[in-house]
């Protein structure tokens, strides 16, 4: 079985960070494991708190899971500062890790930041020339390029810049652009375009992280980058048309959706 390593933040409502990373990789047939970089006080209305791990013990989690296990793919989601970017970036680097997916956490849902403003240069330094793939959804990609994005020439031109910072390639996400939603992907070449029927729900805490988990799980498995995206954008969209109605907020994706209709559960 494939291995599949995120570093991310922990949601204590379950439908985003490592909660939804882990579900995603063992729904697409790949081993998860997480070393976790902050714990979030949060529910479906939103983030009130934060407290960071300190880098010794980020630093150890990442090294001592590379000494022993062969792991596949690399997600990296939530990382709140310059620190212990510096400390994800030295262990990746020495212990040689392949499939990197960046998704770089920035804002909460509800507006609560989860980047440290004088971290983003660090992250866009240290981390983009790492990643097979960056995953910004608009917002993300109007922080990282300071232009707003209103349509699909605006995100080909962002695609265009944040490559500019080293990564080998990166897929801007339409999701929250009015119409269908449409993905760019940009190699340094060629844009692909990945598009999907909008689907009207309120439930959709955590799609950026399961998305961007599905690509590192189908990277593991032995897809091409393409491939991978479009097997990801099939996932999150069955996920996000089971969504599941829970709390008084932003409910989660149905991580699990696929495989509990097999087995004759009821959502």
């Amino acid at each position: 079985m494939k291995v599949v390593l995120t570093i991310a933040g922990s949601d204590s409502c379950g439908g985003a960070g490592i909660q939804a990373d882990l579900k995603t990789f063992s729904a697409l047939g790949t081993y998860g494991m997480s070393v976790i970089t902050a714990v979030t006080a949060q529910n479906t209305r939103g983030v009130v708190d934060i407290r960071e791990m300190d880098e010794e013990i980020v630093e150890k989690q990442i090294n001592y899971l590379f000494a022993d296990i062969k792991i596949d793919a690399v997600k990296i989601g939530m990382v709140s500062n310059s620190g212990l970017i510096r400390v994800i970036a030295d262990c990746l680097k020495k212990n040689q890790a392949k499939n990197i997916v960046v998704d770089p956490v920035m804002v909460s849902k509800s507006g609560h930041h989860l980047l440290k403003p004088e971290a983003k240069d660090q992250l866009v330094k240290m981390l983009f020339p790492l990643a097979t793939v960056v995953t910004p959804n608009i917002y993300e990609a109007a922080l990282l390029t300071g232009e707003r994005l209103e349509n699909l020439d605006d995100m080909k031109e962002a695609a265009q810049k944040i490559l500019g910072h080293g990564c080998a390639n990166v897929i801007i996400k339409g999701g929250h652009l009015t119409g269908d939603a449409v993905d760019v992907l940009y190699d340094g070449s060629n844009f692909m375009f990945y598009q999907g029927s909008r689907i009207e729900t309120k439930n959709t805490h955590g799609t950026g992280c399961t998305f961007s988990s599905a690509i590192a799980a189908y990277l593991a498995r032995g897809c091409t980058l393409p491939e991978a995206i479009g097997l990801a954008k099939e996932y999150i969209n069955t996920a996000i048309a089971h969504s599941i109605e829970l709390g008084h907020g932003y409910g989660p994706t149905h991580h699990f959706y696929s495989l509990y209709k097999k087995a004759g559960v009821s959502d």
